[in-house]
């Protein structure tokens, strides 16, 4: 209260944002599925996908083959979008993020609904999550991930020796 209020100017000055701020939803195509849990979760129905199934040849002879869904379309309308996160929660295999791009105006409003290309390039500025707390826990997929590796270790030695 005893300084005086500064005002900066936008353009030329970039505002210092704080960490982990919400921007707008990245999306890492690699991970998405297309189980199609953020686009039915979504209040605001603003996220659009389409997909294909594709036949896979069997992994082994004699076994059956497989299907998997192919991501066509993946567009956020950020027009209708308000912003919520619930898409970027409930994705399981971690497909959607918060970046901290926030410019991104237009001069049309249709021109609001942002497809997966654009949604891949914001990737980018996804910041590092923090560090786990070294007093905590391990997490309970890196410890049964780290027992497998352990058993599937011991077996090979195993099979080694009693080929030796």
């Amino acid at each position: 209260m005893t300084r005086r209020a500064v005002t900066r100017q936008y353009p030329e000055h970039q505002p210092e944002l704080p960490p982990r701020s919400r921007g707008v939803i990245a999306l890492f195509e690699e991970n998405c599925t297309v189980c199609m849990l953020c686009a039915r979760e979504c209040p605001d129905w603003c996220i659009y996908i389409d997909s294909h199934k594709e036949t896979l040849p069997p992994a082994a002879p004699g076994g059956r083959e497989r299907s998997r869904n192919v991501l066509d379309r993946f567009a956020i309308d950020f027009s209708l979008c308000m912003y919520c996160g619930i898409c970027v929660e409930v994705c399981p295999f971690d497909a959607l993020f918060w970046s901290p791009e926030f410019e991104y105006a237009e001069t049309d409003i249709h021109d609001l609904t942002h497809e997966r290309d654009r949604l891949r390039e914001w990737m980018w500025t996804v910041p590092e999550p923090p560090p786990l707390d070294p007093s905590g826990d391990e997490p309970k997929e890196v410890a049964a991930a780290r027992k497998a590796a352990e058993r599937a270790a011991a077996e090979r030695e195993a099979a080694r020796r009693e080929g030796v």
